[in-house]
């Protein structure tokens, strides 16, 4: 079997998506939880981004907040410590 674990966008139950996945019965989809960002890695990422990017910031000018925000992407292995912390997959699994 193969699980993709999926957010709740509309799309994903679209006549086409439901079209393959009964055709296709081994790929099973799992989706998270409503409004659940802690669980969706990628928003750690932008939550950790805003964080030092745009909190207490004002850029006047939008090249600026390009030049810190591509900054802050092509040295991110400067970040990695705190990283490591944030981009785990350590979930605690609940019963529902």
């Amino acid at each position: 079997m193969i699980y993709i674990i999926l957010d709740n966008a509309k799309y994903y139950r679209s006549r086409f998506v439901l079209g393959f996945i009964s055709e296709n019965t081994r790929v099973e989809f799992v989706f998270l939880p409503p409004y659940s960002p802690n669980l969706n890695v990628i928003e750690r990422l932008w939550k950790f981004f805003k964080k030092n990017i745009t909190y207490n910031e004002y850029y006047e000018k939008f090249s600026v907040f390009k030049e810190k925000s591509m900054e802050l992407f092509q040295n991110i292995e400067k970040y990695k410590p705190e990283l490591q912390t944030l981009m785990t997959d350590n979930f605690e699994l609940i019963s529902v």
